[in-house]
């Protein structure tokens, strides 16, 4: 008899190393879905601000919307329906991170990451 394979997705917060206390570290924002399908997405994802409309998408360092400056991180697991909207909590400001956890959008490559990073802490977001 084979063994099962399980899969496991993140625990909501999995990423973070230390937060500032209460939930000061944290946000809601509401995050847009322009697409035809659902998006599924993981707690750790990088996100972005567009500036059109302070909504949050993956992080995209070849945008020229606001994609391409990484502000915050998804706090956990959410479906976002499409061409719909949800509401999402994020990490934004002073936590420890611990960076091989976190997620990155497909097309990312490793000087996006680099930058992405930089742009977090700024937010006071340090990846160990």
């Amino acid at each position: 008899m084979a063994t099962p394979v399980l899969n496991e997705r993140f625990y909501n917060g999995a990423f973070l190393v230390s937060e500032a206390n209460g939930t000061r570290s944290r946000d809601t924002v509401v995050m847009k879905n322009a697409g035809g399908t659902d998006l599924v997405l993981d707690g750790g994802l990088v996100l972005a601000t567009l500036t059109a409309d302070g909504s949050v998408v993956p992080y995209d360092n070849a945008g020229t919307d606001g994609s391409e400056v990484a502000s915050c991180i998804l706090y956990g697991q959410v479906i976002v329906p499409a061409g719909g909207q949800k509401r999402v909590t994020i990490v934004s400001r002073d936590a420890e991170v611990n960076a091989s956890e976190l997620i990155w959008a497909a097309g990312v490559d490793a000087a996006g990451k680099a930058a992405g990073l930089a742009d977090l802490l700024t937010k006071g977001i340090v990846a160990r």
